[in-house]
């Protein structure tokens, strides 16, 4: 009785027995695990071997991507926002229209080279270096299939550069170099303008590829840009960015205004007279020049093309802008010089030109014109926008003052001379 009641003996009885089923249920188990991982690793083999062998399996499982695809983008989408909504676009495709612009409009740009001489204007030790040859280089665009070339005007006329230390010839010799060619076509410089920096050069072909026309009025803020020139003499270089403004004015060193596109697509020394072009490979813009200087990056410029349409068929017309003239000369009277000189701001008349309308008007030196028409003017080159919106034979009213009295003075315009 004693060994019946003893509870550890028949604990002990107990836990013997507990530990065999134990086992036999840890064993089973492990075993099931491994049976599972090996089931696992064998069909996932399987899926695996279909999906690669076999095309119609494996474009069942991940679908074909198409335009009506809305699965979230892959590491080679981008996002572009329009509106309140936003809409991957895969970056093989922006790929794939860089290449295909590049493609279309590189046939239609041109290389040019300018020869020209520099004669120094004082005696020097050696007459050797009293006249020296030189070189300038930009591109151009190919506006007619019969060998018209629109460029800029600085890139053909380096007599601007003349100082009193030298002056610069006109170009003694203009070379094109067409694209997939070697060797250059000499061309005849068919008309020019400082004002608008424009120039026509012509080449004796008729199997050119013009550059399509776009319209720069209808280009927005951030779509796609592409520049396609010769910088530093690096042949049919393109580079790309976006449109970075519209209508920005920027004065030149010479004090003339410039309304252009502005961009940062890389526009170097070369580039000048070359293309910019939007996402369907259209002309909207001909390259013209850079800002320069510590901390200045991808501040790049183009003439709209649309103000080039009329220009370019003049110089092909007529070899030089036709363009309205009041025939006198002047100086801008900014804050400093009105409060020095107690002048109202406006354009200070300094000389009347004895072949001008102005001679036979009332205007007088002195005036301080403040108004062309209606519209307030500060500087020359406001001056000079407002008269060239207007067409010869118009008659304008200039308002000056003078002796501190507004006076209405109407100008007839006539063609500059």
């Amino acid at each position: 009785m004693e060994n019946n009641e003893n509870p550890d003996h028949g604990f002990v009885k107990s836990n013997t027995s507990s530990q065999k089923k134990s086992k036999k249920s840890g064993n089973s188990i492990i075993k099931n695990i491994l049976i599972s991982f090996i089931s696992g690793i064998l069909g996932a083999s399987m899926i695996l071997a279909l999906f690669i062998y076999v095309p119609g399996i494996r474009n069942t499982l991940i679908g074909n991507k198409n335009e009506d695809d809305n699965s979230s983008p892959s590491i080679s989408q981008i996002f572009t926002s329009t509106g309140p909504t936003s809409k991957a676009i895969d970056l093989e495709e922006y790929s794939d229209t860089a290449i295909a612009v590049a493609n279309k409009v590189l046939p239609s740009v041109v290389g040019i080279e300018v020869d020209f001489s520099i004669q120094a204007n004082y005696p020097t030790f050696s007459a050797r270096s009293q006249s020296t040859d030189s070189q300038a280089t930009g591109s151009g665009v190919i506006i007619s299939k019969d060998g018209y070339i629109l460029t800029n005007n600085h890139i053909i006329d380096s007599s601007s550069s003349s100082s009193r230390y030298y002056t610069v010839s006109e170009a003694n010799k203009v070379l094109v170099y067409i694209y997939g060619e070697d060797d250059p076509v000499e061309a005849e410089i068919i008309g020019s303008d400082s004002v608008t920096d424009l120039a026509i050069i012509k080449i004796d072909r008729d199997d050119l590829i013009p550059a399509e026309i776009g319209d720069s009025d209808s280009v927005q803020v951030g779509e796609f840009a592409m520049a396609i020139g010769n910088p530093l003499d690096m042949k049919n270089t393109v580079t790309s960015g976006i449109i970075s403004g519209l209508n920005r004015e920027i004065e030149d060193d010479s004090g003339t205004m410039y309304t252009l596109i502005q961009t940062d697509a890389a526009i170097n020394s070369g580039n000048s007279g070359g293309a910019l072009v939007n996402a369907e490979g259209k002309l909207i813009g001909i390259n013209t020049l850079k800002m320069t200087g510590t901390g200045v990056e991808g501040m790049c410029f183009a003439i709209p093309i649309n103000s080039t349409l009329d220009i370019s068929n003049q110089l092909i017309k007529y070899g030089k802008v036709k363009r309205p003239y009041i025939g006198i000369s002047g100086a801008d009277v900014n804050e400093l010089y009105s409060k020095y000189y107690d002048l109202p701001i406006g354009i200070y008349v300094a000389r009347i030109q004895d072949d001008g309308p102005a001679k036979d008007t009332e205007l007088e030196v002195g005036d301080v014109i403040i108004k062309f028409n209606d519209t307030k003017v500060e500087t020359m080159s406001q001056f000079n926008k407002q008269k060239n919106a207007c067409s010869i034979g118009d008659t304008v009213t200039l308002t000056v003052v003078r002796d501190d009295e507004e006076i209405e003075i109407e100008v007839k315009l006539v063609e500059q001379p």
